[in-house]
């Protein structure tokens, strides 16, 4: 039986350093101890993470939590249906654990999160009455089978670490092409109970014949010492490694398998910077560390699930929240390990001192916990693209909270920097500098020029002129720190913040305490023009300015506070004035939403789903309520209802989760290009922005339908796509914003939170509760 399987971590790509999936396959023979009922059934098994679409396959797939929490990616369960006499049965359980972000919390150590290994154990079950010898080969390609691969000179060999009286066996399978060679190992680990055994080369692009009467012969392979000869050019080369053991009869037997991949030096597509993995600081930096590596993984993979389950248990406890939510809410973290991601060591001598001299926490954040990567999508290849960051930040901050303040760090020295090279920008054809002083970067690179010292590789608007850029750093920021209770990460930031708002101030044209945009898409939705003060951007302005005022009284800085508490006086009232929608009906209607924008375009009345995006925030950050209060209570939860009245349940029936832009009379708005889509990171923000405003039940019903709709409906597992429209059409499959299910999280324990002190107090807490009981339902 071919099993395939996909690894998601860090990159493989010689060209660029940029994450790709690992393709290989696990041939499982099963063999009795009677002549007569030798067998090994083939089953060809091909799809994205282990989706077996052969109608003769007898496995089926559950998918339980993602590779981005170190634990289950494909469990596949089947009982083999080969024996033709009654009494002859056997089971296999396969765990497919790859392990490279296994969570960094208090009992996860940071060591383990960087790890490029995955590994895999099969519990084998003898249900008959007769003796089995059972053999499980893992075979792998050296290389992709792309153009890196052909020029030749890959070449394989066997090895043998015994560390701790414990033994791990394999094949190293060394890829020398530049500019960034690696090693694979594949490997298992040695029992009493198992025998390893390897077939150190054969032609992948073969039948596999060569392999097949090997393993038929007597359930092993002939372990050939010595290395493989080189790969001659356009030829491809794969090794095998095979566990056996005996199973008595109703006997049992675990046969555990690793893979690592060992790329300690990379370099991106512009190759003029060598940068190193994050593990070889752990490891080492000499590219020897796969078979360390895989001795490692094989003798702690138990020890990380453990860890893993406990973390996992107190939601997949939770009876009140639905099974969907479970699994959206794990699964979706896959992207953190396959967004093209790279977490690199940072020399001491890399950071410039006139840059980070203001900043006395930034040399030992970085140095000790690296520089994190990740891209705004598998189709946009750009890093930590900051506007879309701002939603999937969540699950960053909740959960890698130091990778979250290291990405930070790294814009705000971004921020500070220059570049004047002119270039033209697609959209408009306007021509201006790639990156201005002051002004947040829309990304830090892309991974085929030199992330990090070239940044904006953004082409279509010159976002030194979008709105919201510099608001979400402000608003990241201080929920940050409201997450961490990083006091020194506050203050290193507080002059950043200030001098992005204060280039954000020339965008308020008539001072009335509310920024304007420009009449084009000049922000995160950069196909859907905006005019003049608008719902969203205006809402994070606002949202922006009350954290100024707080972090000001954190930094003593009274004149700063006195300043933007005006600021803030004067836009809460010109927000609502211009676009709470009650000015525009007549007095005896009362209003129901803040307007898109206050032009007189068509799409200026439409409902936006995004359109508390700041409340959202300021509510992830304990602000928002009481004398925190920035847009009123009784504004924003009718917003939301009509939200959900109109771009949820009268679009596609409810199912689908909401759209982005409806027409007050129910016609979704078709003014642009992503006016009628559906975001599914926008969406799971808005959820959480129902859970937090008490709208639990409405939140729940609103991010079920993209969970459906993508996982189910679609089949897009682990690509969740940025967008989707009403007739199946998708867009940029694997995503960096839906990341901000983790948002839904916060939400639901801040309002546990809540609950519990309501209930210490002595207060009544009916309210809430009423809304968690209507989600269990």
């Amino acid at each position: 039986m071919v099993v395939p399987w996909v690894a998601l971590e860090e990159a493989l790509s010689p060209g660029a350093g940029e994450a790709s999936s690992v393709v290989g396959s696990l041939i499982l023979g099963c063999t009795s101890t009677r002549q007569s009922l030798q067998t090994n059934l083939q089953y060809a098994c091909v799809g994205l993470g282990g989706l077996c679409i052969s109608k003769f396959c007898p496995w089926s797939v559950q998918v339980s939590c993602a590779a981005g929490t170190g634990a289950c990616v494909v469990t596949l369960l089947s009982t083999m249906p080969f024996t033709p006499e009654p009494g002859q049965s056997t089971s296999f359980l396969a765990r497919a654990s790859l392990l490279p972000a296994a969570r960094s919390h208090l009992s996860c150590p940071m060591t383990t999160s960087c790890l490029p290994v995955g590994v895999f154990v099969w519990d084998v079950e003898n249900e008959g009455d007769e003796a089995l010898d059972v053999s499980i080969m893992f075979s792998m390609r050296n290389g992709l089978g792309g153009e890196e691969d052909a020029p030749g000179g890959l070449w394989n060999e066997p090895f043998c670490l015994d560390r701790d009286g414990k033994t791990v066996r394999g094949l190293l399978l060394h890829h020398p092409s530049p500019p960034n060679p690696y090693t694979m190992a594949v490997a298992a680990r040695c029992t009493a109970d198992t025998t390893v055994t390897h077939i150190t080369a054969f032609d992948p692009d073969s039948t596999g014949q060569q392999v097949w009467q090997d393993l038929l012969q007597d359930g092993q392979l002939d372990s050939p010492a010595g290395q493989s000869t080189p790969s001659q050019k356009g030829e491809g080369i794969a090794g095998a490694v095979c566990i056996s053991s005996k199973l008595p009869p109703r006997g049992r037997c675990c046969l555990e398998f690793s893979l690592a991949w060992d790329m300690p030096r990379i370099m991106f597509g512009a190759q003029g910077q060598v940068h190193y993995r994050r593990y070889t600081r752990f490891f080492g930096s000499d590219g020897d560390a796969a078979p360390a590596l895989s001795h490692y993984a094989l003798c702690q993979y138990a020890d990380w699930e453990k860890r893993i389950s406990a973390w996992q248990s107190p939601v997949l406890d939770d009876r009140s929240l639905p099974a969907w939510y479970k699994s959206a809410l794990f699964n979706e973290l896959y992207f953190l390990a396959d967004g093209g991601t790279v977490w690199l060591e940072v020399p001491e001598d890399s950071l410039p001192e006139e840059l980070g001299g203001s900043m006395h926490q930034l040399r030992p954040i970085l140095q000790d916990y690296g520089r994190f990567g990740y891209l705004e999508g598998q189709e946009y290849r750009m890093y930590n693209t900051y506007d879309v960051h701002f939603y999937a930040s969540f699950a960053l901050v909740m959960l890698w909270p130091k990778l979250e303040l290291s990405l930070q760090y790294d814009m705000a020295l971004a921020t500070f920097k220059e570049d004047l090279t002119r270039r033209r920008y697609l959209m408009s054809g306007v021509v201006a500098p790639v990156k201005r002083r002051n002004v947040i970067p829309h990304d830090i690179g892309d991974p085929d020029d030199e992330p990090w010292l070239r940044v904006n590789a953004y082409l279509i608007h010159d976002t030194a002129d979008w709105k919201d850029l510099n608001l979400k750093f402000v608003l990241q920021v201080y929920r940050d720190y409201y997450l961490t209770g990083d006091q020194g990460f506050l203050k290193d930031m507080w002059p950043v913040c200030l001098a992005v708002m204060e280039s954000e101030m020339q965008f308020d044209k008539d001072q009335d305490g509310l920024i304007e945009n420009g009449g084009y898409a000049d922000q995160t939705y950069d196909g859907w023009v905006t005019t003049g003060p608008s719902a969203y951007c205006g809402g994070l302005w606002l949202a922006a300015v009350a954290v100024m005022v707080q972090m000001a009284v954190l930094c003593g800085a009274q004149d700063v506070q006195d300043k933007f508490s005006s600021i803030l006086c004067r836009g809460r009232e010109a927000y609502e004035r211009l676009l709470w929608n009650a000015f525009l009906c007549p007095s005896s209607t009362p209003g129901r939403y803040y307007n898109y924008d206050s032009s007189s375009q068509p799409q200026s009345r439409s409902v936006m789903s995004d359109q508390c995006a700041g409340q959202w925030f300021l509510r992830a950050c304990g602000l928002g309520e009481g004398d925190t209060e920035v847009f009123p209570t009784l504004h924003v939860v009718r917003a939301l209802q009509t939200i959900f009245e109109l771009n949820v349940q009268a679009f596609a029936g409810g199912a689908m989760g909401a759209v982005n832009g409806m027409q007050p009379h129910g016609v979704p708005d078709r003014s642009s290009v992503q006016s009628d889509e559906v975001w599914v990171g926008v969406v799971y923000g808005l959820a959480a922005t129902m859970i937090q405003e008490g709208l639990t039940w409405e939140g729940f019903r609103t991010a079920e339908g993209c969970y459906r709709t993508v996982w189910e409906r679609l089949g897009l597992a682990f690509q969740t796509p940025e967008a989707y429209c009403q007739q199946r059409v998708f867009r940029s499959l694997a995503y960096m914003r839906p990341l901000s299910i983790w948002a839904m999280q916060l939400a639901l324990q801040q309002q546990q939170q809540q609950q519990q002190h309501k209930k210490g107090g002595g207060q009544s807490s009916s309210s809430s509760s009423s809304s968690s009981h209507r989600a269990q339902d």
